[in-house]
């Protein structure tokens, strides 16, 4: 009964979000969204986000793309379109929010900005859930009626499947991982329950079993999750992918086209992942399970049996001839150092089958294996696949222990008299054939496994002697000498078989030796590198028949149709990357190194791996949805292939359609049937436009000069962003396609990986609750909360956090800030004398900080760094604002009027590109601007005045160091100290100020002074000659100082003379009556200038004071505490009861 408990819990949808924070009062959120709602529909009536190039009229037909971005810059950036077989989730707005940030301070910085989206529906997963459907509906019913639930109950641990990083034994290919955490989930057995689990009504969900309702279904959700998002689309331009949109599927015919009459797209046989249900290959897109996952090619080696264990030859006894040959087949990626076999392992419990490949040869292997070779021209001919394995049976089988003693020849092995099989408990049943051969001379695990059988060979049932053949050195290494294996164990301290991590790091030591640095010892190729020589020796082995070759995935891969993939050798249509076309690869590779720009050296780094190891690409299949391979129409274009340049689509989508089926006309009333082959040519620049080409298409010069005018501005695609999983496939295809389609103008200028999103700080999952999708996170915090807490989240190439109490705290953050501006303007007690005479101080740091932000966000969004643009644009604008109200509160000042409008004006301004619902309400309903703030510029403001910003510098240091100095007695009194003065009693405080600097600090002047005439104020040269001047203690803070200062772009003059670049004792007593009332039970505050310039010999003097109980100004005071550590800007005070 709970297991059928957990099942509906399963089908509720609300259950993916269990675990999220839970809100309570949402008064303030309605509040903001009720605004959110209403200016989303001002934008969408508008149409203000349709982007608009500059038209021929303009600017005449022919001009250069530069001038025309010259003269109107443009910003058009896009992310992977999303695949519409479910809503989008958080992880998709965090990407999409990317492209909304840049694409919303582009606007501001007075580009024209294309953000435009479309809809992914090629490939397996549409179809493959439709056909579950409709054996659904055919056993169940139109409403599923006939179902009970007790048949579907399934409770089972979930095994992750293994990995790249863990199969990997290859180290000369790149790989990419892509790991889910092992979890407890409650299976969903049938299809109809998982549409159950996604929200969609038991009384439509038969209509899902037709995959072209997915086209019509989830699209427009798509739009409305974006649109209540407030994202900045212009949804003109979008269409669904496939054949179902008859001028996308013009492109994509196109496309195929062009890249075969260049000899990008080949035909011949390969290996490839491959799923036998589906009788196609399965690439990334087609998988539920196993993405990354490639053919991992071995050396199948073919050791002959000699002599069989007893055990073996009574089962064997009249099954197989006795002229047969039969052979136990290892796999290895190490053929160089076959010389070296000692013996062969099998895992003793492992069963294995021998498996006739014809009448004179058998196979010796797992069925796993048998499996794999059964695409791969061995056990069946002619391209002729299997669809069951019950087309492949084992003429016999065997257990490991049963032929443990039997004798084969090893083929390259010294040991020509033979090796025998021995047991390894360790050998895996799911990689490779089950059969190991064993080199301990150059792999650590079997070193270790051969000494652990001697040692206990009476315990395994083995002769001694049989796991005691002389080890021969094979490959000379620098570091590890010519037994590479047997040193690490010895140096590494590996005592057993069992010392897995330990094996693992050794394996990998001597697997990088031996390749990279070792030299052959023994063989034809002796003398030669290991990584010269090992093609070398297998091209031999296989010429000699000794050897086949063999292939299987690196990991396990599950289909859409739940099939376990295999690899198949085939004919196929592929996309010629990598290796096969040099000169293509190392343009890509080139322009990725020199031009592009990837924003971070993790995502470069990622692009060169992957074009180094990146290989031929199988481009079509016979299942799914897509459009048809124009030469052979029985394929379709596979889905990561039809996805390559479709954002040079979105540039003249809108003028060929106006729906997302391409059903209603577009803006230039064009046939799907006039887009042919030369006429996308024209438009992308390949072609001029002709007589001929008019005449044939029948489309007017000027609107092929229209279409190819968009498409010369938009283009080249300023900013790609997309998930960092998508740089091994689909963004390395991006590169690849443009660079053979268009000239290097038009290759995209950036490409911007992000981490996975995280929910709370851990990962997000639907079977622990912790899962949000975009109209859960929109609904619940609203569009700018979501907005701001993704900002918030991170921005580089490491996972991001999206924190739920983020979102919540910002709600408040937000509606406290507009309930603010909306009053403060009506506050008649306001300042409005804008005279110089009535500026205050305050006034002043007030303003040139906000200017300073401003330049601090407009670097932050420049770079792209926008956590950090938050913090200026928000946090730290509200936080300038805090320190003015407080200040002017202090000094019974009212706060400017003007001042205040300004702050509100810039603040709606800053925040527009992350969170633009509430700027905008600000801009239009709050200041009263009569335009949209979409449309407004980034503000221009003055650089920041140094002296100013150095006196606010100075506020803020002194008021938080005189703070903390109080808080620290409170903690001493706390922890039951001697505290330096009554806490419960009233109080004076102190401030010392220095008149003059000491005199120990000019030589030190005058050091950065001869560093900065040299241009020159690198820290380590500068640090290290203040470290042999002695004093570093006292002396590196003052140096630092002074840098900092020139740095500012403070006057080197005022530095070096050691002026202040304000008035201290002004500055201070402006700041009096603020810390009198700060700090607690404080009667007054005195101001005392230290005179003198050497220790011991200086005075003070009374300069300035406030409130009772303090001298007159020029009243001699003693030098209490740290009095005569003061130094001009640097300030010290003293605490004494009164």
């Amino acid at each position: 009964m709970a297991a059928v408990n957990g099942v509906s819990s399963a089908l509720d949808p609300s259950n993916a979000a269990r675990s999220t924070l839970k809100l309570e009062n949402t008064e303030k959120r309605d509040n903001l969204i009720t605004i959110e709602k209403r200016y989303q529909k001002k934008w969408q009536d508008s149409g203000v986000f349709n982007a608009v190039a500059p038209t021929t009229a303009e600017i005449p037909a022919g001009s250069l793309s530069k001038d025309l971005h010259r003269r109107h810059p443009k910003y058009f950036g896009s992310f992977a379109f999303p695949y519409m077989n479910g809503t989008l989730h958080a992880g998709h707005s965090f990407t999409a929010s990317k492209v909304e940030y840049t694409a919303g301070f582009a606007r501001m910085q007075g580009k024209r900005v294309l953000f435009p989206l479309g809809f992914h529906c090629t490939g397996m997963p549409i179809k493959a859930c439709a056909d579950k459907l409709t054996e659904d509906v055919r056993k169940f019913g139109k409403n599923f009626e006939n179902y009970e639930e007790a048949e579907s109950v399934e409770s089972e641990d979930v095994i992750p499947a293994p990995t790249q990083a863990e199969t990997k034994e290859d180290i000369t290919k790149f790989t990419s991982k892509k790991s889910k955490a092992a979890a407890k989930t409650v299976k969903l057995k049938y299809q109809f329950q998982i549409m159950l689990a996604l929200g969609i009504p038991k009384e439509e969900i038969h209509r899902f079993a037709d995959a072209n309702y997915w086209l019509e279904y989830f699209p427009p959700l798509c739009k409305r999750d974006l649109n209540n998002f407030g994202a900045r689309i212009d949804w003109r331009r979008s269409f669904v992918t496939t054949d179902a949109n008859p001028y996308y599927d013009t492109f994509v015919r196109w496309q195929m086209h062009r890249l075969k009459e260049l000899n990008k797209i080949q035909y011949g046989s390969r290996y490839t992942i491959y799923s036998p249900k589906d009788g196609q290959p399965c690439m990334d897109h087609d998988r539920t399970d196993g993405e990354g996952v490639a053919p991992q090619e071995y050396t199948a080696l073919k050791l002959n049996v000699k002599e069989w264990a007893p055990g073996a030859a009574k089962v064997l006894q009249s099954k197989i001839p006795d002229s047969a040959n039969v052979y136990f087949v290892p796999a290895t990626l190490r053929p160089e150092t076959m010389y070296g076999q000692t013996c062969c392992f099998v895992g003793p419990k492992i069963t294995y089958g021998v498996f006739k490949v014809s009448e004179s040869e058998y196979f010796v292997i797992t069925k796993r294996a048998a499996w794999n070779m059964a695409f791969q021209d061995i056990f069946f001919k002619n391209g002729k696949f299997p669809r069951d394995a019950n087309e492949l049976m084992p003429i016999v089988e065997l257990t490991g222990a049963s032929v443990v003693g039997t004798l084969v020849h090893a083929p390259l092995s010294v040991h020509t008299e033979g090796v025998r099989i021995l047991p390894m408990d360790t050998v895996s049943p799911t990689k490779g054939t089950g059969v190991v051969t064993s080199v301990p001379s150059d792999s650590p695990d079997d070193y270790a496994t051969v000494t652990d059988l001697a040692k206990k060979a009476e315990y395994y049932g083995i002769k001694k002697e049989w796991a005691e053949l002389e080890i021969v050195p094979i490959v000379e290494t620098p570091s590890y000498g010519n037994l590479t294996a047997p040193f690490l164990v010895k140096k590494m301290k590996i005592n057993s078989p069992k010392d897995t991590k330990l094996l693992a790091d050794a394996k990998e030591l001597s697997y990088k030796e031996g390749y990279y640095k070792g030299t052959m010892l023994v063989g034809d190729f002796k003398g030669e590198a290991v990584e010269a020589a090992k093609p070398k020796v297998r091209a031999q082995l296989l010429q000699h028949g000794a050897a086949f070759e063999y292939a299987e995935p690196n990991g396990h891969v599950v289909s859409r149709s739940a099939d376990e993939c295999v690899v198949a050798y085939l004919g196929q249509w592929f996309l010629n990357y990598g290796e096969n076309d040099p000169a293509w690869r190392d343009q890509v590779l080139d322009y990725v190194k020199n031009d592009m720009e990837t924003y971070s050296s993790e995502t470069k780094n990622g692009f060169e791996k992957n074009l180094e190891w990146l290989n031929r690409w199988a481009c079509a299949r016979t299942y799914g949805l897509g459009s048809k391979l124009p030469w052979e129409p029985k394929f379709l274009v596979e889905s990561l292939s039809d996805s390559t340049i479709y954002m040079a689509y979105y540039t003249i989508a809108h003028f060929l359609h106006s729906d997302i089926f391409g059903t209603q006309p577009g803006l230039l009333s064009i046939q799907p049937s006039q887009m042919t082959d030369e006429v996308w040519d024209c438009i992308f620049c390949r072609r001029e436009i002709s007589e001929s080409l008019l005449q044939s298409s029948g489309i007017s010069k000027a609107d092929l000069e229209t279409m190819r005018r968009e498409f010369e501005y938009w283009y080249p695609l300023d900013q790609r962003i997309s998930g960092k999983d998508l740089i091994p496939n689909h963004l390395t295809f991006f590169l690849y396609i443009h660079t053979a389609l268009f000239p290097r103008e038009h290759w995209p200028r950036g490409v911007r990986a992000n981490g996975h999103l995280m929910l709370n700080g851990e990962k997000m999952s639907k079977s622990t609750g912790n899962f949000l999708t975009l109209n859960d996170a929109v609904t619940k915090y609203g569009a700018d909360a979501t907005r701001i807490a993704l900002a918030d989240a991170g921005d580089g190439v490491e996972d991001a956090n999206f924190e739920e109490t983020v979102a919540n705290q910002i709600i408040l953050r937000m509606y406290t800030l507009k309930e603010w501006c909306e009053d403060i303007l009506q506050d008649t007690s306001l300042r409005t004398d804008t005279s110089p005479s009535s500026t205050t101080l305050w006034d002043k740091l007030f303003l040139n900080e906000m200017h300073t932000l401003v330049h601090q966000a407009h670097a932050h969004y420049t770079a792209t760094d926008y956590k950090v643009a938050l913090k200026s644009a928000l946090y730290d604008f509200t936080s300038t604002r805090d320190v003015y109200r407080e200040a002017c509160l202090a000094a019974s000042t009212p706060m400017s009027l003007p001042l205040i409008r300004t702050y509100i004006t810039l603040q709606a301004l800053l925040i527009t590109p992350i969170a633009p619902h509430w700027a905008d309400y600000i801009y239009q309903e709050v200041l009263h601007f009569e335009t949209t703030i979409q449309n407004a510029r980034w503000p221009e403001v003055p650089q920041p005045d140094p002296s100013l910003t150095a006196t606010y510098e100075y506020i803020r240091a002194t008021s938080s160091a005189i703070t903390s100095a109080e808080g620290q007695q409170v903690k001493r009194k706390n922890k039951g100290k001697a505290t330096n003065y009554d806490l419960e009693l009233p109080k004076r405080l102190t401030i010392y100020i220095a008149t003059a600097f000491p005199l120990w600090q000019t030589k030190y002047i005058d050091l950065v002074k001869s560093f900065h005439a040299q241009a020159s104020l690198e820290d380590k040269t500068l640090n290290a000659e203040v470290g042999r001047m002695g004093e570093s203690k006292k002396a590196m803070p003052f140096v630092q100082s002074l840098k900092k200062r020139l740095q500012s772009g403070e006057e080197a003059e005022n530095v070096f003379e050691r002026k202040l670049p304000f008035e201290e004792v002004d500055v201070l007593e402006a700041m009096l009556q603020g810390l009198r009332k700060t700090v607690g039970k404080c009667r007054g505050v005195e101001v005392v200038g230290v005179e003198g310039e050497e220790e011991g010999k200086k005075v003070g003097r009374i300069v300035r004071s406030e409130g009772e109980d303090v001298g007159s100004v020029g009243e001699e005071r003693a030098l209490l505490g740290a009095a005569e550590m003061a130094v001009p800007g640097g300030p010290t005070f003293y605490f004494e009861n009164v």
